[in-house]
Parts: C-alpha cells; structure tokens; sequence
C-alpha cells in the first residue's frame, strides 16, 4: 500500500532509521518518535495507518501508549516490536488492541509482510465503517396511510412487551424495518440489535455463529452473546435446517445454551424477533419446520403488508427514499412530477419496497432532466422484465415459477432478479451489491448456485 502513513516509535535511533530506509524504499511515508511523549504529539498533528510501536521504551512503556491510542478511539493498526519479549507481554498487547507482536531482531520479509497484512486489515475496518453510516437502515414503517398507522399502532404496542415476535410479509415489503422499530419501542433499545440473516450461512456454520464457540483456548462469542440485554432479529428462520432448528429450541427452551466446544452454559439474556418470507404453517404442515419451534417464536405475530396494499403512500415513500439517497449517496435530486408519481402508484410492485427503492435510484443514477418523466420511469419498470414483470403488471399471466415447489420457485425469481439488475448495471457485482443489499461474498455464494456468471452482463 504506497503513500500508506506509518509512525514508528523507537527509542533506539538506530532501530529507528534501518525502519525508515527500508519502510521508505516500499513507497510509504514515515515519521519517527523516540518515546511515548513524541509520539503523542505526532498523533496529535497527524493521522496515520498504521504504528510500530516498541514495548520498552524509558518514558513509558508501549503497553501503556497502545491503552492511551485505544481509549482516544483511534483504531488504526498498532504492531508492537520488542527485543525482550515473553509470551505475556504478546498476549497482553494482542488483548489491548495490538494487530501483531513481532520480536527484534526484524526480518525485512516478516517485517513487511505484517504491515501489509496490518494495513489490509485496517483498510478493511474503514471501509465497513463508511458503509455502515453511509445509510443508516430505517427505524419506523413509513406512510400516512390506515395501513401504516395502524402497523406502527400494533409495533408500539407490542414493542413495550417482552414477547416474542414473528414478522412475515413477502420478499423486499421491509420486515427489517418492523424489527428496528419493535427495538426503538423497546425497554431493551438502549441495549444491542444484531441481525443475522440465517439464509446468508452455511448451514454447517450456523451453529457457531449463534452459540459462539470456545476452543483452543480461544472464546469467540456467538448472536446470542452479542445481543445480551437487547435484541437478537433472526431473518428468514424458515431457511433452518432441521438439526439447527433443534438445537435452537433446545436453547430456548433451557433460557441457556451451550458454545461449540464449551464446557460451561451460558445464560441466555435476549428477546427473539424473527422473521420469513415463506409460509411457515405450511413448512409445519410438510414436516420441514419444527411445529413446537413455530409456536415459542410466534407469541405475537405481526404481518408486513405487500407494497401493493397501500399504494396511497407511494408519494410518501418515494419523497422519503429520494431525499435519502440525496443525503447519503450525494445523489443529484431530481422531483416526481404528479404524472411521474400516478405512474408509480398504478404498478403493482411485485418486488415490494424494496423494487420501489431499487428503482427510485437507478432513477437518480440515471440523472437527466431536474424533473422525473413518466418515460424514464416507464423504462426503469419495463426492464425489469418485458415478459414476466408485464405480464405480472397486467394481470394477463401467472409467472411459470409459481407452478413450481417453494424452493425452485425462490431460485428462479433469484436468478431473474439478479440477472435483471447485472443487466441494468453492466456486471457491476458491486453495484448489485449495494442494490441487493447484500454483501459481495455472499452475491458470489449465489451466482454459484444460480449458475450466473457476472461476466456475461458487461
């Protein structure tokens, strides 16, 4: 990573220009402090990627500086170096935020190895910061709509309990947001909301990232963990395999749960909020969802409407995501003139809000005119498909996949999704990502099993 900024902090001069001329010929930039006072001034005035930093220095201690940079909440990558280290001294520094630990003498190879790995990481972290307050996700169902006000009435309400709640709705009509919402009605909304979208992991991972695991002397904490005193939302639980399913409810029959490879139970401290796209009574009925799992989660059931249910909001919905992606995507605005907006409320909007969202930005992507015309929006909503959304659109026509069972019918509406907005975005899987809402990795899961390759639509 050239032009990458390092501070190296060493009190031994010598130490300090072998980093430098090494450091300096891989194309970074460097700056050099002989102990902890130097170096607290060299963050002040600057910011840096990445820190070398000795253990034993006469002033203080690096152990000591490395607490000082956390606690100030810098987080940028802090490789410790040190020619008289133990295996403590290792682990304390990891255990305070330390990317690495190397040992002196440096080997130039392990040396810039680490700081490439280090600086990866770090880059990482940031970029996974950006996006996550790039767009903040939408904490109430929005609408004036009876549709809308009696839902937001029946979150409140249900919100201030303690029940157990599912969410079901068809795929894109916004069971996030009713999630968010219950957590923000919540005595609990001071305490964390962790999402796990169960259709994203393998199966035969699913387990540890629930439960956590503890092996190897290494703990790592499980949803269940994170989400002590608030809220665990499990996303498309009918995506469970029967093994899962069984020892979910085990778990939350106990109230405690054990980590993979644990010893100990753990207590189990969370309100369950889950959610699905699929008709779970009919999943009990066929033997494919456990029935007594069904009834402990759907202590209070709460149903997303279809997007076509109150299309009276869709003014409403349309001024809210447009004035979002101004501020969030520093989108140009453009305004919905009435005919726009009558075209938009004459759709039926298979996709739900989420179509409708997908389409208001590719809508200011597209840019033009300062006003949206009916023909832009014509051209957005025919490419979704000019046979089976029209058709859908018109009435005329059942879509084929209908006829099929519910797992191939979800993987040919997948397929036509995905291929209708690498079609749109020229194989950009980027794009699709941030479109889909859903991350790179898991995209590629997808095009695998869909057998869709994105190099086909550039």
């Amino acid at each position: 990573m050239s032009q990458s900024q390092i501070l190296v902090v060493d009190d031994e001069q010598s130490i300090r220009d072998t980093l430098q001329d090494i450091l300096e010929d891989e194309g970074y930039v460097i700056t050099t402090a002989a102990n902890a006072e130097l170096a607290r001034a060299a963050l002040k005035a600057s910011e840096f990627d990445l820190i070398l930093l000795d253990i034993w220095m006469p002033d203080v201690d690096g152990i000591t500086l490395l607490r000082e940079i956390r606690q100030q909440g810098n987080s940028c990558p802090v490789v410790m170096i040190s020619g008289h280290g133990t295996v403590e001294t290792a682990v304390e520094a990891i255990q305070y935020g330390a990317y690495d630990y190397l040992e002196k003498p440096l080997t130039t190879a392990k040396l810039l190895v680490t700081l490439n790995r280090a600086l990866q990481s770090g880059e990482q972290a940031k970029q996974i910061k950006q996006l996550k307050n790039r767009f903040e996700p939408v904490s109430s169902p929005v609408g004036h709509s009876e549709t809308m006000v009696q839902l937001r009435d029946k979150i409140q309400k249900v919100g201030q309990t303690q029940s157990w709640v599912m969410i079901t709705g068809p795929a894109g009509s916004g069971k996030d947001v009713i999630a968010r919402a219950l957590h923000q009605a919540s005595s609990r909304r001071d305490a964390p909301f962790v999402k796990v979208s169960l259709a994203a992991i393998p199966a035969q991972n699913i387990t540890r990232r629930l439960f956590g695991s503890d092996e190897a002397g290494a703990t790592q904490l499980g949803c269940f963990e994170q989400a002590k005193r608030g809220i665990l939302y499990l996303d498309e639980i009918g995506d469970l395999d029967n093994d899962t399913q069984t020892k979910l409810l085990s778990a939350l029959q106990a109230g405690r749960f054990m980590r993979v490879g644990g010893q100990n139970p753990v207590k189990m401290d969370v309100r369950i909020v889950s959610s699905t796209s699929y008709p779970l009574d009919s999943l009990v009925s066929s033997k494919g969802f456990r029935e007594d799992l069904f009834y402990r989660l759907n202590v209070m059931p709460i149903k997303m409407p279809p997007l076509h249910a109150y299309l009276d909001d869709i003014p409403t919905l349309a001024e809210y995501y447009i004035d979002r992606f101004v501020q969030s995507e520093k989108l140009p605005y453009r305004e919905l003139t009435t005919a726009a907006t009558n075209r938009l409320r004459q759709h039926t909007w298979p996709g739900n809000v989420r179509e409708l969202i997908n389409s208001l930005q590719q809508l200011l992507i597209i840019g033009g005119e300062t006003s949206i015309s009916v023909d832009e929006i014509d051209d957005v909503l025919n490419s979704v498909s000019s046979g089976e959304s029209n058709s859908s659109s018109n009435g005329s026509a059942t879509p084929a996949y209908l006829d099929s069972d519910l797992r191939s019918a979800r993987d040919a509406f997948e397929k036509f999704y995905f291929e209708h907005h690498l079609k749109t975005l020229g194989g950009n899987v980027s794009a699709l990502a941030k479109v889909s809402g859903l991350e790179r990795t898991h995209l590629y899961r997808k095009f695998k099993a869909l057998n869709i390759n994105p190099k086909d639509w550039k």
